[in-house]
């Protein structure tokens, strides 16, 4: 689950890498932004510190965001080459979307949202080594006070440790080290607070996602797509608990297809893969193969209760893709914040999703900064409402949104794609910001 908290500082993992440099991916060169929220009604005074690998800061930065509104930092304060960490501290509560495109040779872009905090234990469900071409890589930032021991400990038997300083992050490049499978989770330990930015990649497409820190007997997903456009969606779950457990997917419609199942059984401290197989062959499900889908979808058995985790990956094959992380209902709010919102900048808009996941009928309203442009639609529980903004706005519009269930008791949370028709993997997908 995503969620700004009392705690007034956020981490975000940053890299700024020129072609030639010795570097994981499969791009040669990658650079970064960042969008800063102010979820409050007073002005807020940030302070953005970079941190190099080895703990040391690079350059600092302040600047003023005015009340409920936001500011892009494109290009970022570091100098050219910077590959690190950033620390965003404020007197007043504040969110932050991280986008990550290349720099040069194939276009690519990937996006995540900023962690809140950081925790002693992190879950990463989805990592690959040469999946088909796909391999992944993630920084590990230190969110503490002194020096981090960390042990990740692989679902195929691997292992690795590291010493983090505190502010600064450490690549693991899943193509480099040992593994016996090419599709597998992680769990992460460390002595003090940690976050972590998962990488996932292949010479055309480029995915992003924040690791969890907690899990959840019931995760939702607000946006499911299959055989739509060409578009797929693979729903990676990990069981981060101590027992098996039996989990049943249940998959409802918004704008297109039926309702169905998908059941499969997951290990304790594995992972397995949903709606790719359910919806293209029918596999492990009810579903109907080959069919059209647009919806959300959510774990609605557990045979053991264990706690869950998921990533959900959008993918149009060899054009653009997408990744984006489960949430835990339990701390879903009646309020979600979009940081990022846009008609025809520079080509790029947005379209999000924002589902129901409490048990009563609710009304939703979407309002947007500087415009009077609104969305609204009445939404059962397990619906979602679907809106696009490309002509909705205006030309080059760039903001943020709110969205509101009519009741204080209802339970919303949303997912924000960011798309750009032209060459290249230009899909971003972030998590609404629960507030």
């Amino acid at each position: 689950m995503r969620t700004i908290i009392t705690t007034l500082i956020i981490t975000v993992l940053l890299l700024s890498i020129p072609s030639g440099l010795v570097k994981a991916g499969a791009f040669p060169g990658y650079t970064s932004g960042f969008q800063v929220q102010n979820l409050s009604s007073k002005t807020a005074t940030i302070t953005i510190t970079y941190y190099n690998p080895d703990g040391t800061t690079a350059t600092t930065a302040t600047d003023t965001i005015p009340a409920n509104g936001s500011k892009t930092y494109f290009p970022i304060h570091a100098a050219s080459g910077f590959n690190g960490s950033v620390v965003i501290s404020s007197d007043q509560q504040i969110a932050s979307v991280v986008n990550v495109l290349t720099s040069s040779g194939a276009k690519a872009g990937a996006s995540y949202v900023a962690a809140s905090q950081g925790g002693t234990t992190v879950s990463l469900p989805l990592l690959m080594k040469n999946n088909s071409g796909y391999n992944t890589w993630f920084h590990l930032q230190n969110t503490g006070t002194s020096d981090a021991n960390v042990t990740i400990n692989y679902s195929d038997g691997t292992s690795a440790t590291a010493t983090i300083k505190p502010g600064a992050a450490k690549l693991f490049d899943q193509s480099t080290e040992t593994h016996s499978a090419a599709v597998f989770s992680a769990n992460i330990t460390s002595n003090q607070p940690v976050a972590a930015a998962v990488m996932e990649e292949n010479p055309q497409v480029m995915f992003a996602y924040t690791g969890f820190l907690t899990g959840s007997t019931n995760p939702v997903m607000p946006l499911i797509n299959a055989n739509n456009s060409g578009y797929v969606t693979g729903v990676q779950i990990q069981n981060v608990g101590t027992q098996a457990t039996e989990v049943t997917l249940s998959y409802t419609p918004s704008t297109a297809g039926t309702a169905c199942t998908e059941t499969q059984t997951i290990p304790a401290g594995q992972s397995r893969t949903f709606a790719l197989a359910a919806f293209a062959n029918g596999s492990n499900s009810n579903c109907v193969p080959g069919a059209r889908f647009i919806g959300s979808a959510s774990v609605t058995a557990n045979s053991t209760n264990q706690p869950l985790v998921a990533i959900v990956n959008q993918l149009l094959p060899g054009v653009n893709g997408e990744a984006y992380g489960s949430f835990n209902p339990a701390n879903a709010t009646n309020k979600v914040v979009l940081p990022l919102i846009m008609d025809r900048n520079s080509g790029w808009f947005t379209g999000f999703n924002v589902m129901n996941v409490g048990s009563s009928p609710t009304t939703v309203t979407c309002t947007f900064t500087g415009t009077s442009y609104t969305v609204s639609g009445t939404l059962n529980p397990g619906q979602a409402l679907t809106d696009i903004q490309n002509n909705k706005i205006s030309s080059g519009y760039v903001g943020s949104g709110t969205c509101t269930a009519s009741n204080p008791t209802d339970k919303i949370v949303a997912v924000v794609n960011e798309l750009n028709p032209g060459v290249g993997d230009n899909l971003l997908v972030y998590e609404g910001i629960n507030q």
